[in-house]
């Protein structure tokens, strides 16, 4: 597929996939619906690929849904907005949740409505201390979707995550570091560096593991601790079936460095 309003290449293991609407703070049309779940697709079965970068380009990460997009369009005939949620924010939201790969996003300007859920829903979130979070739904009569009623209490708690998505005020991602929304803050010319270097790095980690452990965190917040005891049993016992574990213990062993396969 040509892309139009995505950037997207693989290197070195990592999948970079870039928004790039700049003009429109790289808010989604059905076109970028389409090249993200095309970029997304090729991410979960390239079996090159151990990690995934997500960020935009321009002064914004993502304005969530052009609201002049047909689909959406609230001056044309009376829109379904699940619908289109349907369609493609949950896909989306459930394909990087799912990837059994580290998930970076690096925030490089505003993240308002679906795109600060977007970012949220990723595994570990980067940003430019020039970067805010807005949950804006609030200020056209909707509610949070991509996952942010889900995401945002657990990151930062059920008052502050109502506060926010009442008010819809925006929130600095210094200040969102602080309150553990986010992992960690950049100037704005060393974020995407430190974002790449990061992804490089997890992509020479044992990739199965970190999937499990992945799998293992998600599933925490609805589980008792007798059931996510018996999980950690059953994950621990497929990762002690990697060829990673086992070159993991060798190189502890010997002393050496491991050179993990992602296998």
């Amino acid at each position: 597929m040509t892309y139009q309003h995505i950037e997207f290449e693989i290197t070195e293991g990592v999948a970079v996939l870039t928004l790039n609407r700049p003009d429109s703070l790289n808010s989604f049309n059905g076109q970028m619906h389409t090249e993200v779940r095309d970029a997304l697709k090729q991410t979960k079965t390239n079996e090159s690929v151990r990690c995934l970068l997500i960020t935009g380009n321009g002064r914004g990460f993502c304005a969530g849904q052009d609201l002049s997009d047909r689909a959406v369009d609230p001056d044309a005939e009376v829109p379904n907005l699940g619908e289109s949620i349907e369609k493609n924010y949950n896909p989306m939201i459930r394909t990087i949740t799912s990837l059994e790969m580290p998930v970076i996003c690096a925030v490089n300007g505003v993240a308002a409505g679906a795109g600060a859920n977007i970012a949220l829903a990723c595994d570990i979130v980067l940003a430019s201390k020039s970067a805010s979070f807005i949950q804006a739904f609030c200020k056209i009569g909707l509610i949070p979707d991509s996952g942010g009623t889900w995401t945002l209490p657990r990151a930062v708690g059920l008052p502050r995550a109502m506060a926010l998505s009442l008010l819809g005020d925006k929130i600095s991602a210094e200040q969102a570091e602080q309150w553990g929304m986010i992992w960690k803050t950049y100037e704005a010319d060393e974020l995407k560096e430190a974002a790449l270097a990061m992804a490089k790095k997890l992509a020479t980690q044992p990739t199965k593991g970190l999937a499990l452990i992945k799998r293992s965190l998600q599933a925490s917040a609805n589980n008792s601790l007798d059931e996510q005891l018996d999980l950690e049993r059953d994950l621990q016992t497929l990762a002690g079936q990697t060829d990673d574990y086992r070159e993991g213990v060798s190189a502890f062993m010997a002393k050496r460095s491991p050179s993990f396969q992602g296998k």
